[in-house]
């Protein structure tokens, strides 16, 4: 690691006198701004200008190889107990340093990541107001940017009650966005919507740019802890403001001082694979915090979850029951006979009769009378698998957080050590405990909720369990700070495919890969060979089910079809059986938002390579070169294509074909994919 740094200090002044001490003359006379701190990433593709106006309100400025591609964006905040931390600012100090090292992830689509920026530190003051401080702290990569504020302790400030940010993106350049509501009733599960920017209306984050000067631009937070989660909001053109999740009972964010807020981040890349590419987020997150994760176990898993999806199994007890201790074994004995590590089973806890958005009722201790979760731990142990526990709550967190210790112990006692959740509620229908001991409800992503999901990530750490969060709060890098929370739902899954109204469209997953994915991994549950949902098809081919392995990531995956279906696919379940979830070496060959992507992973545990494609309604034809692949080495290509005859919209969407080639790095293949189709490749090393 390397670390060098500059600082300078400019004595008060008042905002007219801050003008005329601009570090950029000629900027500042076009713009009437005045450049008080500037720098640049390390090999100088970015820049950042922070700026006063004569008012003193602040504002920054960002170009990437000298085009402005931010124009002039304020920086700020609105108190609701105190004036606004806006005008009368005049900078104190400013530091920049050099930062590079490298760092393993326990588990990741990486194995290796390497963090090399700038940061430009700016302390501001606003001495009307007794002196009050704050520091804005940039962090330049030469494929973006993230910027944070942090407050010192000070006695004229000390508990901070923020009504909103003030933070600004204001785009120069014409874009069209990729990106879906927020603030709605269906949290993060919407279709993902292509408009031009400027009509974006509130947009939940990841949001995704694609400009006319042909940039690609990620909007989204890292390290989202103990704060309200942001929306990125249209308020004029193409400028975005930050809006809080609010919360219910006052302010949006009430905090005590000395504290950092999360980071507001931009991924901008030539190219949409390189927006995959890009280590921003988990760059801007803490190190590991939890020491030897080596309890953390990425794995695949079937489970007691599809059939109540299509109505043929109920989550509560009764006729239809799921979780009995029979159909649990029956599942046990197909993951111990097929390799797989572990056996979901939802429904198996009392309090299931009235659960929706309530969770009065959840026991998470508890079992129903035909589930004997001790006998199935140890008929599991017996043959080589794991129970992966479930704990829905019905978005209920005050009721769930006093039993949280309590049901976690149950499952290490029984040798349970990942655990999915789920919050099942409407957006500002969760509800918290708050402090006067009274339950009130909140956003899923307001500050309160923030708190709760980081508790139970910390409290199932003391249990060796991981947590795989459904109905979240959004992905902000976390995961290496925490590297028990391996993954999360957040948006649009399979379930929809059952289900929804509409159902996924086609180009769900190609879009996807460019917003939601870009965020973390993403428990999306794929693999339903049978392209059938309740009582209508899925708008998928058989091999674009098997290529999300690949393209989708996420430490643990389903097998998410039943266990009968699989048996009647073996060829083709051989892929879901191999195909690792934990990797060393990821690339993008290919790709746009919404339209085709197509990626390719090297196990950690081998020499092996994956690829996944998948595309839109239209079929393509995607030529690749296999240089990825290890030179002088010769592997066996185990592929699974569309049939010739391949389509989603009809019966031909079973249609596929199983390959093997020998081929080397020198060697080119053409990826034919269907509408609505994908392939899915084993790189078998010899």
């Amino acid at each position: 690691m390397t670390l060098t740094a500059t600082t300078a200090t400019i004595g008060w002044a008042p905002p007219a006198m801050a003008a005329a001490e601009t570090l950029d003359p000629a900027y500042s006379q076009a713009t009437g701004l005045a450049v008080i701190a500037t720098a640049q990433s390390p090999n100088k593709v970015i820049s950042v200008k922070v700026l006063l106006d004569n008012d003193g309100r602040l504002s920054y400025a960002v170009s990437r190889k000298g085009h402005e591609i931010f124009a002039p964006s304020r920086l700020g905040f609105i108190l609701a107990d105190q004036p606004k931390l806006d005008r009368n600012f005049t900078v104190e100090k400013t530091a920049t340093s050099a930062f590079d090292e490298t760092w393993d992830q326990p588990w990741g689509e990486w194995k290796t990541i390497r963090d090399t920026h700038t940061e430009l530190r700016v302390d501001v003051v606003q001495q009307k107001y007794d002196a009050r401080r704050m520091t804005v702290v940039f962090r330049l990569f030469d494929d973006g940017f993230g910027f944070r504020y942090e407050f010192p302790d000070q006695p004229q400030l000390k508990t901070l009650k923020i009504t909103d940010e003030l933070t600004e993106f204001a785009v120069s350049d014409k874009a069209t966005a990729y990106w879906n509501v927020a603030g709605e009733w269906n949290r993060e599960e919407y279709i993902i919507q292509k408009t031009p920017l400027a009509e974006v209306s509130e947009a939940q984050t990841p949001m995704t740019l694609k400009t006319d000067t042909g940039l690609y631009m990620t909007f989204h937070e890292a390290a989202l802890i103990d704060y309200a989660a942001i929306w990125m909001r249209r308020v004029d053109g193409q400028r975005l403001k930050t809006r809080l999740a609010p919360s219910s009972i006052g302010p949006s964010v009430v905090r005590e001082a000395p504290f950092p807020t999360p980071w507001r981040m931009v991924i901008v890349t030539d190219n949409a694979p390189d927006l995959y590419q890009s280590h921003i987020l988990l760059n801007l997150n803490e190190p590991n915090k939890l020491g030897d994760v080596s309890w953390v176990k990425p794995f695949k898993y079937v489970g007691i979850w599809w059939d109540m999806h299509l109505g043929t199994k109920t989550w509560e007890a009764g006729p239809k029951h799921g979780a009995t201790t029979e159909y649990t074994k029956k599942y046990i004995d197909f993951a111990a006979k097929h390799g797989f590590r572990g056996v979901l089973v939802e429904g198996w806890n009392k309090g299931w009769e009235d659960w929706f958005a309530t969770g009065d009722l959840f026991s998470f201790t508890e079992a129903y009378p035909d589930f004997d979760l001790p006998a199935l731990s140890a008929y599991a142990k017996k043959k080589g698998v794991h129970i992966v526990g479930h704990h829905e709550t019905g978005g209920n967190a005050a009721h769930y957080e006093p039993q949280m210790d309590a049901g976690f112990a149950l499952y290490q006692q029984n040798g349970v050590d990942a655990v999915k959740t789920g919050y099942v509620a409407d957006a500002g229908g969760a509800k918290v405990m708050g402090a006067d001991g009274k339950p009130y409800y909140t956003w899923n992503d307001s500050q309160d909720m923030v708190r709760h999901f980081q508790k139970v990530t910390e409290t199932a750490a003391k249990y060796h369990i991981a947590i795989n969060t459904h109905e979240p709060i959004k992905d902000t890098g976390l995961r290496r700070t925490y590297p028990n929370w391996v993954s999360r739902e957040g948006q649009r899954g399979m379930e929809y495919n059952a289900w929804g109204n509409p159902p996924n469209p086609p180009e769900h997953e190609a879009n996807l890969v460019f917003t939601r994915m870009l965020s973390g991994p993403m428990d999306f549950t794929p693999g339903v060979l049978s392209l059938q949902g309740n009582g209508k098809p899925i708008y998928s081919t058989k091999a674009k089910q098997l290529a999300l392995y690949v393209v989708l990531y996420s430490p643990i995956h389903m097998a998410a079809d039943l266990i009968e279906n699989y048996e009647k696919e073996m060829p083709a379940f051989q892929f879901i059986k191999d195909v690792p979830t934990d990797w060393a070496d990821t690339k993008m060959l290919n790709g746009e938002p919404g339209d085709y992507a197509t990626l390719v992973r090297l196990d950690k545990n081998s020499r092996d390579w994956y690829l996944g494609a998948v595309t839109d309604e239209q079929a393509r034809s995607l030529d690749i070169a296999l240089d990825f692949l290890t030179p002088g080495k010769t592997y066996e290509a185990q592929i699974y294509r569309d049939g010739d005859d391949a389509d989603y919209r009809t019966d031909t969407r079973h249609s596929m074909q199983i390959e093997k080639r020998k081929v080397t790095s020198k060697d080119r293949l053409t990826l034919k994919l269907a509408p609505g189709g994908g392939q899915a490749i084993r790189f078998k090393a010899l």
